[in-house]
């Protein structure tokens, strides 16, 4: 019965760590490794609208640890109902509804505060750029948009 109890707690605690994604790779203050050492273009633009999101982190494996991390939580815990076949209902009840509860569970842990930052560059180009809320923006505000496509961020000017 004890090693059951330990089983469930230390699951959980793996499931409460595997959660805490780096949600600092969103915000414009942090470059990745490749970035590092690498020529950055700048263009200078203004700001022309600010738009609260979020970001939706893990997109890699959506919901996997929390799916079957809950999954195994709950039929542990619904292991511990009952014998025979209502305890095998039990369990499968228990892992079903464990794994609905860590999928949610990982969504919400998984979204990160951003803004939809809107600007015109000086050449007249709009542009779009999500990033993690970290600092306001204001419409009309300087900035400068440091690198390219995929590896663009705002920056204060």
């Amino acid at each position: 019965m004890k090693y059951k109890a330990y089983s469930a707690v230390a699951l959980a605690g793996a499931l409460a760590l595997a959660g805490c994604a780096n949600p600092d790779v969103y915000s414009g203050d942090v470059y990745g490794s490749r970035a590092a050492k690498q020529a950055q273009s700048v263009t200078y633009a203004t700001v022309t609208s600010v738009r609260p999101v979020l970001i939706q982190a893990g997109d890699e494996n959506p919901n996997l640890i929390g799916t079957v991390g809950g999954g195994a939580v709950g039929g542990i815990l619904g292991h511990q109902v009952g014998g025979g076949t209502g305890q095998a209902l039990a369990t499968a009840v228990g892992a079903i509804a464990g794994s609905m509860v860590g999928s949610r569970a990982e969504d919400k842990l998984s979204q990160v505060k951003a803004y939809e930052i809107e600007v015109r560059t000086d050449s007249g180009e709009n542009l779009i750029v999500v990033q993690k809320a970290d600092r306001t923006w204001q419409p009309g505000q300087r900035v400068r948009l440091v690198g390219s496509g995929s590896n663009l961020s705002v920056a204060p000017y």
